[in-house]
């Protein structure tokens, strides 16, 4: 017996795989700094978690396949905030922004077919794609350019006769770029010009910086059939373990797909539901806490970190995760171990996502890790202390340094 050559391929987590070694550490009284994972401390809403303790119905039943009416109504209603009109009929619930990205990959490809993505990108993504049977074509972006779009060319260098999308995330997970809006425009035309879906991880939309406006795909005039969104409530609300997403399009097809998808596991979960419509209900000004918060926590730990030379880093505009080249490091995977298994200063240290695994391309990302600023002001500053005293030993001891020993 053996098991499937996709379930021996699917990429191990670098967010979540170095989790041992993170309870080997606590186990011998080592405070940690998770910077590691994009799991905010922001209190979840309360209206939301009143929502749900206010479900009275006898039984838990079955749901719609694509989701209570009243949710995608209160998700219309937003969106429409922001002069983004939709229908209910243009929004299917899905169970988190896994789900939505999972099922748009399956319905805009076949097997073996190809999704061009700028790299860095969300690591799970590799994962979706070989769920389901697909090849992702990495286009590189780099650090010292502030990981935004390369020139057309590069472009169009990746497309290939089994090209079927384009998969972009703004603002994005693992760099806190925000596209501009002449990058969506040209986006815009390398889709309709390859006759290709263009697809938009959008879970992060509230949270641009520096006075920024976010600008969504389905704002782009003439695209209305090619444009798939992809949301979630996970980060908007500080709810990750509600697991409610949703996938956005204005193509009937597209949507129609989806629904049978949908309807194949049945429903999203009911009570999750009834805390999204609460949140959805909620103020702007909810929005302009949470945002000037995750924007002083940016400023923090980015001036705390760039006070080494030895850090590049351009400051993120949004979302809020940031990817640190590290010099003196050529193995971040094993310095983020390192960090964990024989580093302290003063009992802590701090636990990081190397960014090897954000990369399609081998050997890209070796000298870099994805840091998530999800701690309040003061941990930060702490946990920035914390690395770069790690950073300096390790550069003056690399030689001798095995994790370990």
């Amino acid at each position: 017996m053996r098991i499937s050559r996709r379930a021996e391929a699917i990429q191990e987590s670098p967010i979540r795989k170095l989790a041992p070694l993170a309870a080997a550490a606590r186990a011998r009284g080592v405070r940690i700094y998770n910077l590691n994972i994009g799991q905010p401390d922001v209190a979840t809403p309360p209206e939301f978690l009143r929502a749900v303790c206010a479900f009275s119905d006898p039984v838990l039943a079955y749901g719609p396949s694509d989701g209570l009416p009243e949710l995608k109504a209160a998700m219309a209603e937003y969106f429409g905030r922001y002069e983004i009109p939709l229908r209910g009929e243009e929004i299917l619930i899905t169970n988190g922004g896994s789900e939505a990205i999972l099922f748009a990959f399956n319905v805009v490809a076949d097997d073996g077919e190809e999704i061009i993505i700028p790299e860095p990108f969300y690591t799970n993504y590799n994962g979706y794609a070989e769920m389901a049977n697909l090849k992702i074509v990495p286009v590189r972006t780099h650090a010292e350019e502030g990981f935004h779009l390369p020139p057309d060319e590069v472009l169009e260098a990746a497309v290939t006769p089994r090209t079927r999308a384009v998969l972009i995330c703004s603002p994005n997970n693992p760099t806190g770029t925000v596209l501009t809006w002449e990058e969506l425009e040209r986006l815009a035309a390398f889709a309709a010009r390859h006759d290709l879906f263009l697809i938009a991880d959008e879970v992060y939309k509230e949270f641009t910086y520096d006075g920024r406006r976010h600008r969504s795909v389905l704002e782009l005039a003439g695209l209305w059939d090619r444009v798939i969104v992809v949301d979630s409530v996970s980060k908007r609300f500080s709810a990750c373990g509600a697991r409610i997403g949703a996938v956005i399009s204005r193509n009937r097809e597209v949507m129609a797909a989806c629904l049978k998808f949908g309807q194949a596991r049945l429903c999203p979960p009911t009570l999750e539901q009834l805390g999204a419509i609460a949140a959805y209900r909620l103020p702007e000004s909810y929005f302009d806490g949470v945002r000037a918060e995750y924007e002083h926590r940016r400023d923090v730990l980015y001036e705390a970190l760039t006070a080494d030379p030895g850090i590049l880093l351009r400051k993120p505009r949004g979302a809020f995760y940031m990817i640190v080249k590290l010099a003196g490091v050529a193995d971040a995977d094993h310095f983020t171990r390192w960090l964990l298994s024989d580093f302290e200063l003063g009992g802590e240290t701090v636990m990081l996502a190397p960014a090897n695994g954000f990369y399609a391309t081998p050997g890209a990302g070796a000298d870099e890790v994805r840091i998530a600023y999800v701690l309040d002001a003061d941990k930060l500053r702490r946990a920035a202390e914390i690395l770069l005293a790690a950073l300096a030993r390790y550069q003056g001891e690399r030689s001798t340094i095995t994790y370990g020993a």
